[in-house]
């Protein structure tokens, strides 16, 4: 496996620029998870480091050598699509064996290498199926098992969940998981599902109109979010934003709440009074939606067995002061001795 490394990387499309100076090092052996929003830039992103794309500016390189120029079969890794990308003519056994075909490795190579993979992916009794005979969640291993029988320095996974149904998800999240530990191999995995990310990832790259926002362990950047972008992306349901009243000495614009750590309090104690519009009933939880007079939107999370106002009472919400986010204008953290000063 390998280390790669992104410098200066830039992409436009003529003046239209949709990766901006983006710099990234990851580890040998990581599973690096890159999320954020419809059109952010993050398949954009992989498919430059997979050579897809071209880049503008800057510099890529996989185990510390620069790939900028080198086509995708000399980078040394492999991809995995959404679509699966099978040749539903051939076999889950030919599916997997025709890169190393072409690569010139010999019939008893690459029967050990399949069988090997076939073994860790649970795909032995498919091996003479066709694709069409095959679940979602089987083309996806094969999928899969068709990069593993390369040993390529580097996986590139782009969306490969999407297909599936919710249930087929988290599984397949579990599989992909457990199988990157067991091989140690360095995985970049894009997704738009902050749920994804933060289960699957060693560290999370959050992304928003080609900018890097965040970098960090999943806890640590829900727990610390460092833009009102990253605090309302990550998290489900997402972080409550209140406006803060104008004050020349305030550097905050907004404080933040997460919904399991905001409060009901009297009217007009607290950081805003809303109306409970409706209840999210959900068995071990139950999520409270609020409306206040300028329309605001609120979600505030309650456990199961919950005692709560009735729907269409009027109410303050508040929480306790370590579990405030402060943001200025421009939607940056703030501390909250800054907040207040």
């Amino acid at each position: 496996m390998a280390r790669v490394s992104l410098k200066s990387v830039k992409k436009a499309y003529g003046k239209t620029v949709v990766i901006h100076d983006l710099n990234l090092a990851i580890e040998d052996g990581e599973l690096i998870v890159i999320v954020g929003p419809s059109g952010c830039g993050k398949s954009t992103l992989l498919r430059m480091i997979a050579g897809l794309e071209t880049i503008t500016d800057g510099t890529v390189s996989i185990a510390d050598k620069v790939v900028n120029k080198l086509e995708p079969r000399q980078r040394d890794i492999a991809m995995v699509f959404q679509n699966y990308a099978l040749y539903p003519h051939m076999t889950v056994f030919a599916n997997m064996a025709y890169s190393l075909k072409i690569a010139g490795m010999s019939k008893q190579e690459i029967e050990k290498r399949i069988e090997k993979t076939a073994r860790l992916l649970e795909l032995e009794p498919f091996l003479k199926r066709k694709p069409r005979q095959l679940s979602g969640g089987q083309r996806q291993r094969v999928a899969m098992g068709r990069a593993i029988v390369r040993n390529p320095a580097v996986f590139l996974f782009d969306e490969p969940l999407s297909n599936l149904d919710a249930r087929l998800r988290v599984q397949m999240r579990m599989e992909i998981k457990t199988l990157q530990r067991k091989l140690g191999a360095t995985l970049l995995y894009v997704t738009h599902d902050q749920v994804e990310a933060m289960t699957l990832a060693d560290r999370m790259v959050v992304m928003k109109d080609g900018v890097v926002e965040q970098v960090g362990a999943p806890l640590e950047v829900y727990q610390n979010p460092a833009t009102t972008f990253v605090a309302g992306f990550i998290g489900s349901p997402p972080m409550n934003f209140f406006a803060m009243k104008e004050e020349k000495s305030s550097a905050a614009s907004f404080v933040g709440i997460r919904p399991e750590h905001l409060q009901f309090c009297p009217l007009g104690t607290g950081v805003c009074d809303a109306e409970i519009a409706f209840f999210e009933e959900l068995g071990a939880e139950t999520l409270a939606h609020l409306i206040s007079s300028g329309q605001e939107k609120f979600i505030l999370r309650l456990e199961s067995g919950h005692t709560a106002p009735q729907l269409g009472e009027q109410v303050g919400l508040t929480s306790s002061a370590q579990h405030r986010f402060y943001f200025d204008r421009q939607g940056r953290r703030v501390s909250s001795h800054e907040a207040s000063s």
